[in-house]
């Protein structure tokens, strides 16, 4: 097993995986340190699909564009989840608020989710294993996704997460320096343009001479794309469909 060194400085995201299994005993780990996930108010408002339905696996690369679904040895789909909690909430005769039509409880499952899957990212590399996370998961087809995977109301797909052997080990991707991500007891204040405009140089010098395809990219234009692109989402819609009205 990898120390927690490098486990944690020299993740990489792996998009080409052998078609050997995934051990049992990796995955029991995997998903003890799902359920060891820290949450809030260990409400634990989170699921996670394990998929390994190869023919499954392949609808969702097909919906998503992400080949690396097809041919991973697992893909975890990370859902909020505020269905646990009703159907106990019926058994139990409590009255459940509508804190999942609030933006707060939105986050608090997103939030959970999301640890969940760092979780499980942390402990499959720490394996060995390859991993690459998948947003696409949740904004291609919400309801399509949603439907194929049986979700009930109350419960989302915030990411998916594709899990295997590796076949490929890519370069590093450079990083933010610490300048630009940790603050010191305040949001720093002097001028931050130096170091982005730095690293924004870094970023298409790696984008340009990486192994397998190149292109000339840099970090702050092909960001802003990807938000005009988004923009396009519904994704308030696509919440309010699966039981969060929190537009009204």
């Amino acid at each position: 097993m990898k120390t927690v060194i490098d486990t944690l400085l020299q993740r990489r995201s792996t998009r080409r995986y052998e078609r050997e299994a995934i051990s049992e005993q990796d995955l029991g780990f995997i998903f003890g340190a799902i359920r060891n996930t820290p949450t809030s108010y260990n409400g634990q408002q989170y699921s996670v699909i394990d998929i390994s339905d190869q023919s499954l696996k392949e609808k969702l690369a097909e919906i998503t564009g992400q080949k690396q679904i097809k041919t991973c040895n697992r893909f975890l789909v990370f859902c909020a989840d505020y269905n646990k909690i009703k159907v106990i909430a019926d058994a139990k005769g409590l009255e459940m608020p509508g804190f999942n039509d609030t933006l707060d409880g939105v986050m608090v499952g997103v939030i959970d989710a999301s640890l969940a899957m760092m979780s499980a990212l942390v402990a499959a590399e720490a394996c060995g294993l390859g991993t690459c996370c998948i947003g696409y998961t949740r904004t291609a087809a919400p309801e399509k996704i949603s439907q194929l995977l049986q979700l009930p109301q109350g419960v989302f797909v915030v990411c998916g997460l594709a899990i295997g052997i590796p076949r490929e080990v890519n370069e590093l991707k450079p990083k933010q320096p610490k300048s630009l991500i940790i603050h010191n007891n305040t949001y720093r204040e002097d001028d931050m343009t130096p170091d982005l405009l730095e690293y924004d140089k870094k970023i298409t010098a790696y984008n340009a001479t990486r192994s397998g395809s190149t292109t000339d990219n840099d970090w702050a234009g092909h960001i802003i794309d990807y938000y005009y692109e988004a923009m396009n989402y519904d994704m308030l819609k696509a919440l309010c469909n699966r039981g969060f009205d929190i537009i009204s």
